[in-house]
């Protein structure tokens, strides 16, 4: 029996260091992980390497082309004839083999500069893949510090919710005493325990909560998502030092979008010298080298030779002038030409809606920073208030309704305290994306 509860009290202590040396995941830890892992940073980072390997190979461009055929041919011969004079001839038997082969080379001396334009366009491409990736980069990360943040903030409010559940516990206990006493009615009792009930109910319900907003934050990292055995920090650092105007000018320089909307455009500019070079003669440099040879063990006939060997070489130029081909290349340049129009339209749309995006971000921002403030000094007049009616109803000088309404007061400013501190967390991370701020 003593035995047993070694193994027990064992047992129980080993669950205790369990509980107590979970591990704590930072949101530096769960970024880091979401760099490395997340799926959208990994399919960018391929986009990114696909342009990058275009652009190594842009210069090859201008080279020759060069091409090698052969080939080898065995033949076997079987004639029989017979003439009007009535002589025959029968030349069956006769083996050959024959062997050609040729080597070409064609060089683009000139194509209206259209080769010029790839390169550069292959260029722009590869450029745009690194500003996509970082854009993904930074929406990754701000995705993070949004999910991970949110179940700092569930965290808060369970802790909140565990505070109202001792309040609510001392109300039972202290109505119960009266009741059981005469001092209080039999409904206080069992308002109070409803009021217990409901809030335990969302105790739980807060727990599933933040389980499920772990489940989101998996995601961003790339990690299982039933792996929610771990705890987050208790609060969220605020930075509140930002400036509207150094923001701005920042964001006009290294927002992401912007970035990316830039280097489309610069791509449509290229592929519409792309296509204007198809209006131009193609003028090209051309050389080859021709190789034959025959064997056969008997000749068919007096004329046919049992050997036979040629070796050709030439060289010339070549130029394909474009006179009529249904105007394709004009329907190409155009729609060229409309495709840069809406890429200065997507720019100018991509810059108004950043530049709204931070104004509204930095109002958010300047607005839920007055409300902590002002939150704060709520919260401490709530729990004092709370703390002083819950004494009152103890000595049997308030109502139980006074409790309730003093309880559900610290309750609601404590949310919305988390509330605001959560909010300029997210406004802080918005304007720290927009600005292209958010990875250095």
């Amino acid at each position: 029996m003593h035995d047993m509860k070694r193994i027990l009290i064992f047992c129980l202590l080993l669950s205790a260091i369990h509980v107590s040396a979970q591990q704590v995941l930072t949101v530096e830890q769960a970024i880091d992980l979401a760099l490395k892992n997340n799926y959208d940073i990994r399919l960018a980072k391929n986009d990114a390497a696909i342009a990058a390997n275009d652009y190594a190979y842009a210069n090859w461009a201008f080279a020759p082309r060069i091409n090698g055929t052969a080939s080898k041919v065995w033949n076997t011969t079987r004639t029989k004839q017979e003439f009007v004079n009535g002589s025959k001839r029968d030349t069956s038997g006769i083996h050959s083999n024959n062997f050609t082969g040729n080597v070409t080379l064609s060089w683009t001396l000139f194509d209206g500069l259209k080769m010029f334009a790839t390169r550069q366009k292959l260029e722009a491409i590869r450029d745009l893949g690194d500003a996509a990736m970082k854009d993904a980069l930074i929406t990754t990360v701000a995705n993070v510090i949004a999910s991970y943040y949110a179940v700092v903030q569930g965290k808060q409010q369970l802790h909140n919710l565990s505070e109202q559940l001792s309040i609510a516990d001392e109300r039972v206990k202290l109505s119960d005493a009266k009741f059981q006493t005469g001092l209080g009615p039999k409904t206080d009792w069992l308002q109070s325990k409803v009021d217990y009930n409901a809030l335990k109910a969302s105790y739980l319900r807060q727990q599933t909560v933040i389980d499920q907003g772990k489940v989101i934050l998996n995601q961003y990292m790339a990690i299982e998502g039933g792996n929610t055995q771990y705890e987050v920090q208790d609060s969220i650092p605020l930075n509140t030092d930002l400036a509207y105007g150094k923001m701005r000018e920042e964001m006009l320089q290294r927002n992401t979008s912007l970035l990316v909307a830039k280097q489309n455009l610069q791509v449509s500019q290229l592929a519409l010298k792309e296509s204007r070079g198809d209006y131009f003669p193609v003028i090209n440099f051309n050389s080859g080298y021709n190789f034959t040879k025959l064997n056969s063990n008997a000749a068919t006939n007096s004329f046919s030779p049992v050997f036979n060997q040629n070796g050709v070489f030439n060289y010339g130029f070549s130029a394909t002038i474009p006179i009529f081909n249904g105007l394709t290349v004009r329907r190409q340049v155009k729609n060229a030409e409309l495709n840069v129009s809406y890429q200065q339209l997507s720019l100018e749309n991509t810059r108004t809606k950043v530049d709204m995006a931070l104004s509204n971000a930095f109002k958010d921002y300047e607005y839920y920073k007055t409300a902590v403030d002002l939150e704060e000094e709520n919260l401490g007049l709530a729990r004092e208030n709370a703390m002083v009616a819950l004494e009152r109803f103890k000595q049997g000088v308030s109502t139980t309704i006074e409790v309730k309404e003093a309880q559900q007061s610290l309750e609601d400013a404590y949310n919305r305290l988390i509330n605001a501190r959560y909010n300029i967390k997210l406004a802080e991370t918005q304007l720290l994306r927009l600005n292209g701020d958010l990875i250095k």
